[in-house]
């Protein structure tokens, strides 16, 4: 098992940038794949970026080029660097991790990009 807990959400102009930082309770080499997801109002929740404990990475379509997701093994954390933000990253972003095809999730932490 593993808790996550998530910070670095608020509200932020479109253009902007926000880091979102999740800090996991065991090694994060021990979790197979950790990620962000987010979730907007209405909204299914879908998956942002992602890297396996092997340090490869995967992002959604809408992202690429605007996020990066990496980790800081000594503090078991994981980032997700959001630049240029637009109206339409506004959701609530959880993070993710699976252990032995088991999902753990954080409580989430909201972004909002507005003017």
């Amino acid at each position: 098992q593993v808790q996550l807990v998530e910070s670095g959400g608020g509200l932020v102009q479109p253009g902007g940038s926000l880091r979102l930082s999740c800090a996991a309770s065991r090694n994060i080499f021990s979790i197979d794949v950790m990620g962000w997801y987010r979730q907007a109002p209405g909204k299914q929740r879908e998956l942002v970026a992602a890297i396996t404990s092997r340090s490869s990475t995967n992002y959604a379509d809408s992202v690429k080029g605007r996020f990066t997701i990496s980790r800081n093994i000594a503090k078991n954390t994981v980032y997700l660097q959001m630049n240029s933000l637009k109206p339409e990253d506004t959701a609530v972003y959880y993070c993710n991790g699976v252990i032995a095809m088991s999902d753990y999730w954080g409580q989430g932490t909201q972004v909002t990009v507005s003017s």
